[in-house]
């Protein structure tokens, strides 16, 4: 009987939510920094005005970059799991690869060749026989 290499799919289906899991926090990470950034505009604005002090301002400022230097992290290490994920789920297609059949009178042909394991001496052996 003749086999052939099937797709483990629920391992894919983990790579697959695992990606998306990741691109969707890349996406929230960006959505909050992007409120953070109005919200600091805000700070600007009101201060030009006149409603808020220098030093007010100054604070705003210190939080503000402590927050987007978090989230900027935060971005960083989902797009390096994301991009982890898509390199496992590349690996996992490319050993999908079709290996050739053919359906002959006497049976099937062709499929993998089994491959004789060559041995080698190791380096200690080697140096104890000269």
């Amino acid at each position: 009987m003749v086999h052939i290499n099937r797709m483990n799919e629920s391992f894919f289906a983990k790579i697959l939510k695992e990606f998306n899991v990741a691109g969707e926090l890349v996406r929230a990470r960006q959505e909050e920094k992007q409120g953070l950034l109005d919200e600091f505009d805000a700070e600007c604005k009101r201060f030009f005005f006149g409603k808020i002090s220098e030093r007010a301002l100054a604070s705003s400022v210190k939080k503000t970059n402590k927050e987007l230097q978090r989230l900027d992290k935060a971005i960083r290490d989902n797009m390096k799991k994301s991009r982890n994920a898509g390199e496992r789920a590349l690996k996992l297609i490319s050993a999908q690869a079709p290996v050739g059949f053919r359906a002959t009178l006497s049976g099937i042909s062709g499929g993998a060749k089994k491959t004789k394991v060559k041995k080698t001496k190791s380096k200690k052996t080697a140096k104890k026989k000269s």
